[in-house]
């Protein structure tokens, strides 16, 4: 347990001590400043802008919240559509050399959903179902879009918050996607597939030998960490060698998943003016963050109730033997699998190295908890920091109710209207898990996809919609939307439409609305007046205002989820052996 433990704190401190560099470098980027890659990418930015004509000369020009919200959506609907032409004529593709046939219609719609949102969810494995090209110039490339999106968004809303001058523009969504993907995702993907690829990450354009399918995973890996995407090359994900094959390259994962998300609360600092403000945004999320990686590791070393039952000792074990080890990699062991199931879920990654089906009935809650934050905890790439300053405003609200005042932030008045966007961007995800897991669970729709019975079934259906909506992609298993008996390959597969199209409902939904909320709060807050602070302003860079947010995103994640985690998750738990 000892040597667990520190493995876990080890990984911290590292990821502490990088983080503020990362942040510095990434608000010099947003801010348009000089940085070490600008004598490298400044000539290719311009000719960028000039090739898709940016504004007079090649300067974009600024734009509002409503502005920036629709280029947004353009780009993204013509990437969506890009990608599912892309799915629907794989059979045609070049660098296929399994022959691959299309899949289905609507498990290509789901899929293309998946990825567009950053939730890369996947009903069907990529080693048996996808080209090479889909691999490349589909999936991997709207890995790069669908992050850059998020980042973006969060920009926007930060310089809506440090606007001064009340002029209501946001910058510019064109420029902000370039800068993202030349200056941050590109380069660090390039360095992080090498990493990988020294490790023995697989990278080939060959095809099976022996039975064994390999591919160009190491580019696609570095990405889908890096931006919080998820999706594996292989449908085991980051359990199979070819993806992970090392116990440096699992602590490299893990960092590379971390990295971004863990960063942009200190470019928040400094973009507006406030390192403070930056660390305890930071603080808040990492307490959230710590407490649920000491309980997955304390219930899976505990054991299972099988395990008591056979009268196993496991309650002194050690961090990589003994213990629940059902669904785990044993080169990884315990300690390193608790903590990426942790760091998955509370960033909107998905990528898994264990079988969450496995955890016991305790650690397979605190996944279902991470879910229930909304990706305010640390979250997906720009998406995380951008729902979590949507709490940040819900407690400062909470909090002018208590002493009486008029709430601000950062010297700018929420109005009612303010905090009615505020809580559609927050509470609007969680609605569309709820009602979506009601009608699989109660309707003949959703029953082809559910096979287990119980709790467990139960679970894995809330589990499912949970995860699309709140653009994880991770899954419990057992929830079905896609059927191929003639495997690998797509001849004779049959999809589950109402899986394939409730799913992708609801990675569409919940990831625009609240981006279209957070764009509105963002304007409506760059055109006020900053108000100078008073005695009675009540200061949000503090331990106290930390405490204070922790509370209200636990709250809002366990009032909304709290039934459900009733009867799945915590009524295995108490049925069966606790802790």
């Amino acid at each position: 347990m000892v040597q667990g433990f520190l493995q876990i704190a080890l990984f911290c401190a590292i990821l502490v001590a990088v983080a503020p560099f990362m942040g510095a470098y990434m608000a010099r980027v947003f801010s348009d400043e000089r940085v070490i890659l600008t004598p490298v990418l400044a000539p290719v930015e311009r000719s960028l802008y000039r090739l898709f004509r940016l504004g007079a000369g090649g300067v974009p020009v600024e734009q509002d919240w409503k502005a920036y919200a629709r280029s947004l959506v353009v780009v993204s609907v013509l990437f969506v559509l890009l990608l599912y032409v892309i799915l629907r004529t794989q059979g045609i593709h070049p660098f296929n050399p399994e022959g691959f046939r299309s899949g289905t219609w609507d498990v290509s719609f789901n899929t293309a959903s998946s990825f567009l949102t950053n939730t890369n969810w996947q009903f069907y494995g990529g080693e048996t179902t996808m080209s090479y090209f889909s691999q490349m110039a589909g999936l991997a490339v709207q890995n790069f879009v669908s992050a850059a999106v998020g980042i973006a968004v969060l920009v926007a809303l930060i310089r809506g918050i440090a606007a001064r001058h009340g002029r209501g523009s946001l910058g510019n969504f064109y420029k902000d996607l370039t800068r993202i993907i030349l200056y941050i995702l590109v380069p660090l993907s390039v360095l992080a597939t090498v990493v990988l690829v020294s490790q023995g990450v697989v990278q080939t354009l060959g095809g099976t030998v022996g039975g064994i399918a390999r591919g160009p995973v190491a580019s696609q890996e570095a990405i889908k960490m890096l931006g919080t995407n998820g999706g594996g090359f292989f449908s085991v994900n980051s359990a199979y060698p070819f993806e992970n094959p090392t116990a440096f390259s699992n602590a490299f994962e893990m960092f590379l998943i971390l990295l971004i998300p863990a960063s942009l609360p200190f470019t928040f600092g400094r973009m507006v003016g406030n390192r403070r403000q930056g660390w305890t945004i930071f603080g808040a999320m990492s307490f959230l963050f710590v407490v649920s990686v000491v309980v997955v590791y304390l219930a899976e070393l505990h054991g299972t109730p099988a395990q008591h039952l056979a009268g196993l000792d496991t309650g002194h074990v050690g961090g990589s033997t003994g213990g629940n080890l059902e669904g785990k990699e044993q080169r990884f062991g315990i300690a390193s699998s608790s903590l990426f199931t942790a760091i998955t879920t509370v960033v909107s990654c998905g990528a898994v190295n264990t079988a969450f089906e496995s955890l016991t009935g305790l650690g397979g809650l605190v996944p279902m908890v991470n879910l229930g934050y909304s990706e305010s905890v640390f979250g997906g790439v720009g998406t995380g920091l951008y729902m979590m300053l949507l709490f940040v405003l819900l407690a400062v609200f909470v909090g002018g109710l208590m002493v009486g005042r008029t709430p601000e932030y950062l010297g700018k008045k929420l109005e009612p209207k303010d905090v009615k966007l505020v809580s559609i961007g927050a509470l609007f995800t969680a609605l569309i898990v709820l009602v979506l897991t009601a009608l699989a669970l109660s309707t003949k729709y959703g029953g082809p996809s559910i096979h287990a019975s119980g709790p467990q079934g139960f679970s894995e259906t809330f589990y499912a919609y949970l995860s699309q909506a709140n653009n994880n992609g991770s899954a419990l298993a057992g929830y079905t939307g896609y059927l191929q008996p003639n495997a690998p390959g797509n001849a004779g597969a049959h999809g589950v439409s109402f899986a394939d199209l409730m799913g992708g409902f609801a990675m569409l939904f919940g990831r625009f609305v609240p981006i279209l909320a957070v764009l509105a709060v963002a304007g409506g807050l760059a055109r006020k007046k900053v108000s100078p602070a008073g005695l009675g302003t009540m200061r949000t860079d503090t331990p106290t205002f930390g405490v204070l947010l922790v509370g209200v995103v636990v709250l809002i994640g366990a009032l909304t989820f709290l039934p459900a985690f009733l009867l799945g998750p915590i009524v295995q738990s108490l049925t069966t052996n606790l802790f």
